[in-house]
């Protein structure tokens, strides 16, 4: 019996497949077992087709091709290669067991990609779980970017045979990996990339130097955001440069948003650039969170893993949705079940929203007037409830929008101070950032004296702040001390902290 290893996608995550093959006496046969989809079944023709064409004489004998687990089913065409492999190779005396293979046949015996090749490739490749991989030609230059595999390109099933064969006129080589071309920061051995492109600038938005300086605390620790103020006073400005000043990422993260880019039907961009999810108020909970009849298919929420997803307009996104958003907030995972599968996501993302402060906006501008009654704004803020503002780090009111306002903070100088907390966070040996950090980082890391500890327990009597509040407050200042390079949480830390916090 010979073996080779495929992969099936389950989810948004590769599920790795053993494809067996044995040739028994019998009556001359081709099945494949192991709960195939009709894909994989009509795989048959064209493996037969290719080997044909490729000289290969199919021997009189039972072909039986086993796909396990069994109890799984298993879609797509990139399990040709490796079917048609083992049957050519049945009386090699070599075996594959540590290598994969993935590519659809031609009826002619050339190898092709197919819309799975990437994700799956990519899933394995995060999980540590992929070494080899004889994967088409093709796709050879896009995946040599992964790093720590070896990958193999073969253009015809030809080519593939004579690798394995480990025949000397092959023109088959290994490809030679190539480093991921951006700046990184080296801690703890570990790399993590960014780059220093910032297309839109802080330095275009016109003073608001409190929202700004919030939206440097939200990039530095990963704190969830909620901008408050009229319209065209920069709220959906500040979000949308708030991505490229994010910290830098490890390639675990940069493989995790390529698969991403894959699963949406866009080419894997393999750059440190995080993604940027900005839904409609209209959308439905399916197409925010991910569902479908049958197979459940990932959401926007999934879609912002590792970036940011943007609520504009906050309070006219429908109850069920911000209710169901809580969730992903506070476990940064998701759930999503149906009749035929069970999905679970993850869903690590910075959370930045904006509304207005009224139904019709201008409650907080001086020069007009709000044509809106006490109890329609009432009605307007009802709509987030506390537990859902429990889980915002940081409240800013907008401030008034002046002519002779200017800009001092650019989005290059604030990614500077963003690099340099990172490289602070990782050197006390943080596992996560500030805004992620759990109970126990919580403790070791966010320690306050005890005039600290004193005034917070003024604000939890006076404010009535809930235990999830204190946390947050406490991380927030954690962030603010390492932004002023205090190894400690001082009282000026704590105010700061404490002045972001919403009130009722």
């Amino acid at each position: 019996m010979k073996q080779l290893k495929c992969a099936t996608l389950e989810g948004i995550d590769a599920l790795p497949v053993t494809v067996e093959s044995t040739l028994t006496r019998g009556l001359p046969s081709f099945t494949v077992v192991g709960l195939a989809s009709s894909s994989i079944s009509e795989a048959r023709e064209r493996v037969k087709s290719a080997l044909l064409a490729n000289d290969f004489t199919f021997p009189p004998k039972r072909i039986t091709i086993n796909l396990s687990p069994s109890d799984v089913e298993k879609h797509g065409s990139q399990f040709d290669l490796a079917m048609a492999l083992l049957i050519a190779l049945d009386s090699s005396e070599r075996d594959f067991p540590e290598w994969y293979a993935f590519g659809e046949l031609g009826l002619d015996g050339t190898v092709k990609e197919n819309l799975l090749l990437y994700p799956l490739i990519l899933s394995l490749a995060n999980r540590g779980l992929l070494r080899n991989a004889l994967v088409p030609m093709v796709a050879l230059d896009k995946l040599s970017n992964i790093p720590g595999i070896t990958f193999v390109g073969a253009a015809t099933l030809k080519d593939a045979i004579a690798f394995f064969k480990e025949e000397e006129h092959t023109d088959v080589r290994p490809a030679v990996p190539r480093p991921i071309p951006f700046p990184h920061q080296t801690l703890q051995d570990v790399r993590y990339y960014y780059q220093k492109r910032y297309p839109e600038d802080f330095r275009e938005i016109r003073g608001q130097e409190v929202a700004k300086r919030a939206a440097l605390i939200s990039a530095c620790g990963m704190h969830n955001l909620l901008l408050e103020g009229s319209p065209g006073s920069g709220k959906s400005m500040i979000a949308k440069r708030l991505r490229h000043i994010l910290p830098p990422m490890t390639d675990r993260e940069l493989l995790d948003i390529a698969k991403l880019d894959v699963l949406e039907g866009r080419t894997p961009h393999f750059a440190p650039l995080r993604p940027f999810r900005a839904p409609h108020h209209s959308g439905t909970s399916a197409s925010i969170f991910g569902g479908g009849s049958h197979r459940a298919q990932i959401g926007e929420v999934g879609l912002a893993h590792n970036g940011i997803l943007f609520f504009d307009e906050l309070p006219h996104f429908s109850k069920q949705v911000l209710e169901a958003l809580r969730e992903p907030l506070e476990d940064r995972r998701i759930r999503i079940s149906r009749v035929h599968s069970k999905v679970e996501y993850p869903t690590d993302f910075l959370f930045v929203s904006a509304m207005n402060p009224c139904p019709c906006g201008n409650l907080l501008n001086d020069a007009l007037e709000c044509r809106c009654s006490d109890l329609e704004i009432r009605r307007y803020r009802s709509r987030l409830s506390d537990p859902f503002l429990d889980r915002i780090d940081l409240y800013v009111q907008m401030q008034p929008v002046r002519a002779e306002d200017s800009a001092s903070l650019t989005s290059e100088a604030m990614h500077e101070t963003v690099l340099r907390v990172h490289a602070l966070q990782r050197s006390r040996g943080q596992q996560a950032l500030n805004g992620r950090l759990d109970d126990a980082g919580i403790d070791a890391y966010c320690r306050l004296d005890a005039e600290s500890g004193t005034l917070l327990s003024q604000a939890v009597q006076r404010f009535a702040l809930s235990f999830r509040a204190i946390k947050k407050i406490q991380r927030v200042a954690r962030t603010i001390a390492d932004i002023e390079g205090s190894p400690e949480i001082a009282t000026v830390h704590l105010l700061e902290a404490l002045s972001y916090r919403r009130r009722a």
